[in-house]
């Protein structure tokens, strides 16, 4: 079997990637709707490709893996090596998780970090009623993950809530702030954990996506106030969202200070990235995306080295829509003890429910979801439903 194409074409938001061989099968892979750019990206590594058997998954990805260490080429890389799994399965007739060495779970727990409506306001009964309005909705989540401080309004709502430079506000998503926080936005933050804690008691965990922009200082200082409230983690505090280094050993001094259990990881590249991280123990916590850090083995391998220094794992995957839903199904099903649960995704726009073929009516239920049989990563798009989706010169996608 022969690659005979490598393409790309964004429907609603989302770049999709779908390899074709010489046999008939093809392999589709996701982007998630926030990297709408990423087409020329992906297109970039067609010529490498061309020729090769898709079968052959790690072959393929010696080719190109060295690209996804940095942006944006993480993504791209991410999406094709899904695509050629999804062949890989198919040409096999199992589910890709057969191929990754085999189920450990029939199940595979989630979490909610993108199932949400605009919250009224930023004031610690508007995040409680947020919380109360996720634990109601039928997926039964058994955690909800919620934004606060730089991760969050408040560095707009809350006056002074650092001493920092703010820049102008050019409405670009990648703008960082960072800063000294004021005395008056910690014991802000603080009354909204305790808001949120009081709705979810011990019934439903709670998780704080944080940043990045904290200095060490405050971060530990909001780590040790938080304590007693057995929060599954303080995410993404110093680094994190279009911050392109790790800094493991302020991440470490950041760990050992505190009892709460520090996470990054959503935006790391490849398993190289991850090794100062995991070896020096510097977090407690890893969320890498598959479809960011190179690949579904990518994350199978940082999953395992993990395990080996008593880190827990709970991938990222907020944006990756209901075909990166099958590759965080399928590898998730293979990971070692400390996996925790995956982030469940959203995609751009809700027809997609309509045009992905694969998946039950009740997706999620106590916050677990049924593995996927078919085989490949188990999902497929409808041609006819999504053709009305593409853009013209994307015409030709699916034939």
């Amino acid at each position: 079997m022969k690659i005979t194409d490598l393409r790309c074409a964004v429907i609603g938001r989302h770049p999709i990637v779908r390899i074709v061989t010489d046999e008939g099968l093809y392999g589709l892979g996701e982007v998630e709707y926030t990297k709408p750019y990423l087409k020329p990206w992906v297109l970039h590594f067609r010529e490498a490709l061309l020729g090769e058997d898709p079968t052959d998954v790690e072959r393929c990805m010696l080719k190109i893996r060295q690209r996804g260490g940095f942006k944006p080429y993480g993504a791209a890389v991410s999406a094709i090596e899904h695509a050629l799994w999804d062949i890989a399965g198919k040409a096999a007739n199992v589910p890709v998780y057969k191929l990754l060495g085999g189920k450990v779970r029939d199940k595979v727990r989630c979490y909610n970090g993108s199932i949400r409506r605009k919250r009224t306001g930023d004031r610690p009964e508007d995040y409680a009623e947020d919380v109360k309005w996720m634990m109601e909705q039928p997926q039964g989540f058994f955690m909800i993950k919620q934004g606060i401080g730089f991760h969050s309004n408040m560095k707009e709502t809350v006056p002074d809530f650092h001493y920092g430079t703010k820049p102008s506000k050019s409405g670009y998503h990648g703008m960082m702030e960072q800063g000294q926080i004021s005395e008056r936005a910690m014991g802000h933050m603080l009354e909204c954990v305790a808001a949120m804690k009081e709705v979810t008691g011990d019934k439903v965990s709670l998780a704080l996506d944080c940043g990045p922009g904290w200095f060490l200082n405050d971060a530990i200082r909001f780590a040790r106030a938080v304590e007693q409230y057995n929060l599954m983690w303080l995410e993404d505090m110093l680094t994190g969202d279009y911050v392109p280094w790790v800094n493991p050993q302020v991440y470490r001094e950041l760990t050992v200070s505190t009892s709460t259990p520090i996470h990054t990881g959503e935006q790391i590249y490849l398993r190289n990235n991850f090794k100062e991280l995991i070896e020096t123990q510097s977090v407690r916590v890893v969320g890498p995306d598959p479809a960011d850090i190179g690949g579904i083995a990518e994350l199978k391998w940082v999953a395992e080295h993990a395990h080996m220094h008593s880190i827990m794992m709970a991938p990222h995957g907020t944006a990756n829509g209901l075909l990166g839903l099958g590759a965080l199904i399928n590898v998730c099903a293979t990971l070692p003890a400390n996996f925790i649960a995956f982030e469940y995704p959203s995609a751009s726009d809700p027809w997609w429910e309509d045009i992905v073929i694969g998946l039950p009516d009740q997706i999620v239920t106590n916050s677990m979801v049924d593995l996927l049989e078919a085989p490949g990563l188990g999902l497929d798009i409808d041609p006819e439903g999504a053709r009305k989706y593409l853009n013209e010169e994307d015409a030709g996608f699916f034939d």
